[in-house]
């Protein structure tokens, strides 16, 4: 082809993708933490809330499951502001990476609470539990414990997902790589950049999910 590799620009402004970098692993993070929030509060309402409450959970679920997570990250910050409702790109791109996984996640986590036998929380209250921690102990850890591993590949497919909240100027790694782009024209060696960048979050990522699953269910890291 005589294509000539330089990375050469891609380094010169590493620390700007290292901040696109901080920033996506902090919207990430945001967004898992209070998206699982949201998944059971929403999960609990579906299963064992009154019928107006299951219908506005169905709903919020089936609108977010079924539009692209392009759409609703503009209506949030281009649509909401013509009622009043205006976010820096980096708030909305966080409430919108929260909406998005907190819907798939509610489905995630309300089966996980299906799963569990009635005779078990039977079980609790003759024991004397009080209803929190009939949740807590009986109800949510092994729930946890059963649907960890298909919730923690939604958290690192919304990690990936993130890229695309470039589009309405948040600075995380996306928006950083096509800056320097737009800057150095060096588009071959940028995006391999942010390629192996992204691929490193999701191993990484993984072994942190792996770590946490290991301490809080005693499970082995490997099986």
């Amino acid at each position: 082809m005589g294509y000539e590799f330089n990375f050469a620009p891609v380094f010169a402004n590493f620390d700007h993708l290292l901040a696109g970098t901080w920033m996506t692993i902090q919207l990430s993070f945001g967004a898992m933490l209070l998206g699982t929030v949201v998944a059971i509060v929403c999960a609990v309402g579906k299963t064992a809330g009154p019928a107006p409450l299951r219908w506005a959970v169905d709903t919020y679920v089936e609108i977010i499951r079924n539009t692209p997570f392009l759409i609703q990250i503009f209506f949030i910050f281009f649509a909401l502001p013509a009622v009043g409702i205006r976010m820096t790109p980096n708030v909305a791109a966080l409430v919108a990476l929260t909406v998005n996984v907190g819907a798939y996640a509610t489905e995630i986590i309300r089966a996980g609470i299906e799963s569990i036998h009635r005779g078990q929380v039977e079980a609790g209250i003759a024991l004397g539990l009080r209803r929190g921690q009939i949740f807590r102990y009986i109800i949510m850890k092994p729930a946890l414990r059963t649907i960890y591993p298909a919730l923690t590949s939604q958290f690192i497919y919304l990690m990936l997902t993130s890229s695309v909240v470039s589009v309405i100027s948040a600075t995380d790694l996306a928006a950083a790589g096509n800056d320097i782009q737009s800057r150095t024209f060096a588009a071959f060696e940028v995006y391999i950049v942010i390629t192996a960048i992204y691929f490193l979050l999701s191993i990484g990522f993984s072994g942190l999910f792996a770590l946490v699953q290991r301490r809080a269910f005693n499970y082995p890291l490997s099986r």
